[in-house]
């Protein structure tokens, strides 16, 4: 049974320890003369060495009860050669010259990167998807982003950025009115807003609350603070024109204004991305026409951390009603409004 690993015997020898029961087990049926036999000449033959510590097992002759099993330690000699003389110059072998075992077991991927950087290095000339230069350098299109690419780069010595890659997310589902230049893009918290405000476009409307919008984009709640980092490679170029102007509209609750703050912390060296002020304004004044105490309750486990940069952004009559329903404990979604709403008549 193997125990435990001990320390090395002589160069270049890997040891285990391991019990005089389990050295004989294959020679159970034999006299113990000749188990006793068997266990000397292993010892003589240095495969195996007492351990004294362990000591005897009482009969005669005398075999101590462990031993160091002793195995020749594997040479790396060829490994070693190949990393040094043979792997691309841009690789950085030090990590692996000293975990040889690590690079064995990593030994096909930093040959597939050492190969492409000899023969296509300069397809890193073009950025592409993180799954597509996976593919490319290493035949597996998700070894970077799920598998263990990112190790094997990091042993290679190379930042992720080498590879010259972008992200993807799930691609933004928009609306375009217009095609003009400049335009209104108007981002949509929920679905629901977002489809009964393109119907409305749809009839040939071209204001929702008295406001110009060309662009609807569906935010899917917390999902636009990943989908619009990849904003201008996963649209068309009109709506990334710095000419056009981008409002947000979404619930009024806690969670709603704060994907609105964190959306324009994250792209403020990008864009100026503003709240659509008619539109929250509309909402608010219907829900006080309907009683505000009827409006529901806002959620217990609601992340209520905004910063108040979205109150700013609003005159200070209607910010302060906004706060008002929040601090009774109640919100206004969105769906307050619907398609008979959105003029300004």
């Amino acid at each position: 049974m193997y125990v435990g690993k001990g320390s090395d015997f002589g160069k270049g020898l890997f040891v285990k320890r391991i019990t005089l029961e389990h050295l004989v087990q294959s020679k159970s049926d034999l006299p113990y003369r000749e188990q006793y036999q068997y266990i000397t000449e292993l010892i003589e033959k240095g495969k195996i060495k007492p351990l004294k510590a362990s000591k005897t097992n009482g009969k005669k002759p005398a075999l101590y009860r462990e031993y160091w099993l002793i195995e020749p330690k594997k040479d790396y000699s060829a490994y070693e050669e190949e990393l040094k003389y043979s792997v691309h110059s841009l690789i950085s072998i030090d990590y692996y010259l000293s975990h040889l075992e690590v690079y064995v077991k990593e030994r096909e991927w930093v040959l597939r990167l050492s190969d492409y950087l000899k023969h296509k290095k300069e397809n890193l000339e073009y950025e592409i998807s993180v799954n597509e230069r996976s593919f490319e350098v290493f035949s597996r299109e998700k070894f970077l982003s799920k598998e263990f690419g990112r190790s094997v780069l990091k042993h290679c010595g190379l930042e992720e950025g080498f590879l010259h890659t972008y992200s993807t997310s799930e691609p933004l589902a928009y609306y375009s009115h217009t095609r003009e230049i400049p335009q209104n893009i108007l981002i949509l918290e929920n679905k629901d807003t977002f489809y009964s405000m393109r119907r409305y476009l749809l009839t040939g409307k071209s204001e929702i609350f008295g406001m110009s919008v060309g662009t609807l984009i569906y935010g899917a709640g917390k999902g636009i603070l990943k989908r619009f980092s990849d904003f201008s490679i996963c649209v068309e170029p009109y709506m990334t024109d710095k000419e056009n102007s981008i409002y947000y509209f979404g619930d009024l609750d806690y969670e709603g204004i704060g994907i609105y703050e964190r959306l324009m912390s994250l792209f403020q060296n990008e864009w100026n991305i503003r709240p659509f002020v008619n539109a929250y304004e509309r909402m608010l004044k219907k829900a006080e026409a309907d009683g505000t105490d009827k409006l529901p309750e806002t959620k217990e486990l609601q992340n209520r951390n905004i910063s108040g940069e979205f109150f700013v952004c609003f005159h200070k009559e209607l910010a302060g009603k906004m706060r008002m329903v929040l601090e009774s404990g109640r919100y206004i979604p969105q769906e307050i409004l619907n398609i008979s709403d959105f003029t300004d008549d």
